[in-house]
């Protein structure tokens, strides 16, 4: 038996689209995820210090902005697939194009997001926050709206390296810009370094000085003449209208995804902070300690839609599924490790917030965190199966079925719940996070029927090439 499951590890480790392959390209973006989570983290933690009130506002206002920007990012960062099955199908010279259309779309979508900033006391207000907790809210918000363009560049720019499968420069900016968030947080929130204390607005500053970073290396790298001459990254410049609507067609649907599973997740907190600032902190931490577990499998995630996206190009759609199961069986073991800690060790986590905030204030926090963690416990088991096997199919162009089912499941399984739950029949905070973890089964599930379908093995989303004039000796020159 034993001797049997290792010949079956071996056998898939060395095969294409197996363990090994699925590690390489797959290892540095793990990394690369993995420092955006200690960016939060340490984010988080500096806001832990300076006071309860920066720490409940850091969430809400945090995943607001970026429920607004998952539209523009979903979009911008499906240019990584058609780099994926442009480079599958031996198209080189189209990269670089389709990489310029995702800047265009940034700088658009930039725009649309930085027009938001004069409501953002509006929105908080309404909410109903405790007003410490609005101010702070305000100020978060603003500033990274203000930050949107080189954020979205960013994401445009990482496609064309996570589309190839070389994740190695990915891996390399993404921890040089959370080593400078982590030491702007520093200098700002508390105001060292001659810098004057910024408090929340510091460490909103510190994110975007990061994501400014990000894009300079990208261009830096990607603009150089060896790839200018093999995927055109300057000649490719011009507005193309049909790779323009492409990228629209396909990754507008993969953005509104995004938009519709953050916009669920922005109203579950935004309510629950209507529960008090002990109950939102609590909840902000739970998320934030999850996101060290979950940002990894996102990882997975890329590497699953990267190998679809390359193995179809190829018109190879076994080993395109073959590669999404080897995936799926790391994503999952490494989920259970995780899991299991949250479950039977969840103080370990608590520890770095606990050590420099108000050991009186931060006690109700520290006992609601820790049974919030054993929901997450459970839930991050079927998140699994979420980023797979959604990232699988929208690989392969099926990201209307994967907008289609957020929009469903995000109302009906999340938002009005726990809206009915919290402000109509005054449930607390459990009750909420049972709604909560009920959705992501429901999600892991629908994904993973949908892979088993097996209709995504028939789409892409590039054009196919052109037919070639082949050339006889006896055949007339052809200008």
């Amino acid at each position: 038996m034993l001797k049997s499951l290792v010949n079956s590890f071996l056998n898939r480790w060395q095969a294409p689209g197996g363990y090994r392959q699925v590690l390489l390209i797959a290892f540095p973006l793990i990394l690369s995820t993995g420092s955006w989570a200690v960016q939060h983290f340490v984010d988080r933690m500096f806001l832990s210090w300076y006071s309860p009130e920066a720490l409940a506002a850091a969430m809400p206002a945090g995943m607001l902005n970026f429920a607004v920007m998952t539209i523009f990012l979903g979009t911008v960062g499906y240019a990584g697939t058609f780099v994926a099955q442009y480079y599958g199908a031996t198209q080189n010279k189209q990269i670089g194009p389709v990489i310029w259309q995702a800047v265009y779309v940034a700088a658009a979508g930039s725009v649309a997001v930085m027009l938001l900033i004069p409501w953002a006391g509006a929105i908080f207000k309404a909410v109903g926050h405790d007003p410490m907790v609005q101010k702070y809210e305000t100020a978060y918000f603003t500033i990274l709206c203000a930050g949107a363009f080189p954020a979205l560049v960013s994401s445009a720019l990482s496609g064309f390296y996570s589309g190839l499968g070389k994740t190695l420069p990915v891996m390399w900016i993404n921890l040089g810009a959370t080593a400078v968030n982590i030491v702007f947080d520093y200098l700002m929130i508390f105001g060292h370094g001659g810098f004057p204390e910024m408090g929340m607005a510091g460490a909103a500053w510190a994110t975007v000085f990061s994501v400014v970073f990000s894009v300079i290396a990208y261009s830096a790298l990607i603009f150089r003449p060896v790839y200018n001459r093999a995927f055109h990254t300057l000649n490719g410049w011009r507005l193309d209208r049909t790779k323009l609507s492409a990228l629209l067609k396909y990754g507008f649907p993969n953005g509104v995804q995004f938009f519709l599973d953050m916009s669920g997740f922005t109203f579950f907190v935004l309510l629950v902070g209507r529960l008090g600032s002990d109950n939102l902190a609590a909840t902000n931490i739970a998320f934030n300690v999850n996101t060290l577990a979950f940002m990894p499998m996102i990882g997975f995630g890329i590497t699953a839609s990267v190998l679809v996206g390359q193995y179809l190009g190829r018109d190879d759609p076994k080993t395109a599924e073959y590669s999404v199961y080897s995936g799926f069986h790391m994503t999952f073991g490494y989920m259970a490790i995780v899991a299991a800690l949250y479950f039977f060790w969840p103080e370990v986590f608590l520890m770095p917030y606990a050590a420099h905030a108000d050991p009186v204030r931060f006690e109700a926090i520290r006992r609601t965190t820790i049974i919030l963690l054993r929901f997450v416990a459970v839930y991050s088991l079927f998140d699994g199966f979420n980023i797979i096997f959604s990232s699988a199919i929208k690989g392969a162009g099926d990201t209307k079925f994967v907008m289609y089912m957020l929009l469903v499941l995000s109302l009906f399984a999340l938002a009005v719940p726990s809206y009915l739950a919290l402000a109509v029949f005054g449930a607390g905070i459990y009750t909420a996070w049972t709604i909560a973890s009920a959705y992501v089964v429901i999600l892991g599930l629908a994904f993973y029927f949908r892979f088993r379908g097996g209709k995504w093995k028939g789409m892409r989303v590039i054009e196919p090439l052109a037919p070639s004039l082949i050339m006889h000796p006896e055949s007339p020159a052809v200008e």
